[in-house]
């Protein structure tokens, strides 16, 4: 099921997915949440927007990564998924689920997630 959720301070939707599905997966404000994953970035050398700067900032904090195994959209991967915290990539797009319910600032139920990581 779809939830509207955007934190974005500045209403913005477009850019941001990462930061806006961490906000919502960590329970923390859009600014301290972007300052998290700029500060890894800068660890890491990389952008803040790289899979493998929010992936070892997911890792971190003690999720594990897995490759979908499912020819599915958000929407049936979260009914197949009903219980826990789940971060889904899709080709250049970052949403959270919660209890198969996935938040973003647009329906993206029709999208193809690649991968996940779970809490």
């Amino acid at each position: 099921m779809y939830e509207y959720y955007n934190p974005n301070p500045n209403g913005s939707t477009v850019g941001d997915c990462v930061v806006r599905a961490l906000c919502k997966a960590f329970d923390i404000a859009w600014d301290d949440c972007y300052n998290l994953v700029v500060a890894y970035g800068y660890m890491m050398k990389d952008m803040p927007s790289a899979n493998r700067v929010w992936g070892k900032l997911l890792s971190d904090k003690g999720y594990d990564r897995y490759i979908v195994d499912c020819d599915c959209t958000i929407s049936e991967f979260a009914k197949l998924h009903p219980k826990g915290t789940y971060i889904l990539a899709m080709q250049g797009h970052v949403v959270c689920m919660i209890d198969g319910v996935y938040y973003d600032s647009w329906d993206s139920g029709r999208e193809v997630p690649l991968y996940y990581w779970q809490h």
